[in-house]
């Protein structure tokens, strides 16, 4: 028999949260499985990418650049374990172009290759890496350091969502049911505002005034903090949500994260992406993307608006112009204006039959 769903299932999924082991559950997702890696000298390929990763948190990188170092090089080091290649020293050029070979071949998925900006970023980190242990006097020479990384492609992000499409997805949750108010106030933020779904999971009580209209971003993307309008609606059912479910949510007081699931903590990232994926499909949209697809959406549609592409910099707190100015190549509305007022073609009325239509004269 299935199991209570929505707000009637909090007192259930409680009692599993408390029941799990604890910090193995708290927010969802698989435990992280011990490593294998061989670790029986000083120079072994896991010891280095521990010490490179230790170098860099004592110089104030974040955890998600950490993360992302270091499944990058203990990737590697599989690989080259698995053909008796353990220490730093036995890796040579003609190992590292073999194996940039094989990345470039590998699946993840049965038809799905790496992307060639993932294939960028970790024959990159190789390079970093090789070349710190270079500067440790831990290798000799630095076999990485002729190493070409891919060709970088030029891709345009995902369109933003319809003014239309936007509508359907937000009336998808159920705003009579408590956990459905929640979501909406969810979905509304990230509209408004444009945060990164880590962002939003980290947001605490105190970081969003709805009276002021402001939310608080801290330690963002690479460690910084910025202050971005929340807008007088997402202000409306944050205030909603924050006075009617939350306290009904929250098993201790004392947690300061403003959106809850229901067993009283912190939502994963992963758990958010997937639910409003699960949104989308509700509704009946079709386009690939969750949260980063509502970030989009949300320059899309300010600098459909006419917003400066140096506000919207501020707004998704990206640290250059070029990374905003691509949604200036999506946002084609101002365009098709000129187009239609310029273009000879464009004057000809669409219900004339084209082969009688003569053309147009200069």
């Amino acid at each position: 028999m299935a199991g209570k769903k929505g707000f009637a299932a909090v007192p259930s999924l409680r009692a599993r949260a408390r029941r799990a082991t604890p910090g193995a559950l708290a927010l969802g997702g698989n435990a992280p499985q011990a490593s294998a890696l061989v670790r029986d000298a000083a120079d072994a390929l896991a010891v280095c990418v521990d010490a490179w990763l230790d170098a860099l948190r004592s110089r104030n990188y974040s955890e998600s650049t950490l993360e992302g170092r270091a499944f990058s090089l203990r990737f590697f080091a599989a690989w080259a374990q698995e053909r008796d290649v353990t220490r730093a020293a036995e890796v040579t050029r003609p190992i590292l172009e073999a194996y940039q070979r094989w990345l470039s071949r590998y699946e993840q998925k049965p038809g799905k290759r790496l992307s060639w900006s993932t294939q960028r970023e970790r024959i990159g980190t190789l390079r970093d890496w090789f070349r710190w242990l270079t500067r440790q006097n831990i290798l000799l020479h630095n076999p990485a350091s002729e190493l070409e990384l891919p060709r970088p492609e030029r891709r345009l992000p995902v369109s933003g969502l319809s003014r239309d499409e936007l509508a359907r997805l937000l009336a998808v949750p159920d705003v009579a049911d408590p956990l459905g108010l929640r979501d909406r106030a969810l979905l509304e933020v990230l509209y408004a505002t444009g945060l990164r779904r880590s962002e939003l999971c980290r947001l605490e009580c105190p970081d969003v005034n709805p009276e002021r209209g402001t939310v608080t971003v801290r330690q963002g993307k690479g460690k910084k903090d910025r202050v971005v309008p929340l807008g007088g609606r997402a202000a409306a059912w944050v205030k909603r949500y924050v006075d009617e479910v939350r306290p009904r949510l929250v098993l201790d007081g004392r947690t300061p994260t403003l959106f809850l699931t229901a067993y009283g903590a912190g939502f994963n990232p992963d758990v958010v992406s997937g639910m409003v994926s699960a949104w989308m499909t509700r509704a009946g949209l079709e386009k690939r993307g969750s949260c980063h697809l509502l970030r989009h959406t949300c320059a899309t549609h300010m600098l459909e608006g006419g917003a400066d592409i140096r506000f919207i910099q501020q707004l998704l707190g990206h640290e250059k112009l070029e990374t905003t100015a691509i949604y200036t190549e999506v946002t084609i509305r101002q365009l098709l204006e000129v187009h239609a007022r310029c273009h000879p073609s464009a004057r000809v009325d669409p219900t004339a039959n084209p082969a009688t239509t003569p053309p147009p004269t200069t």
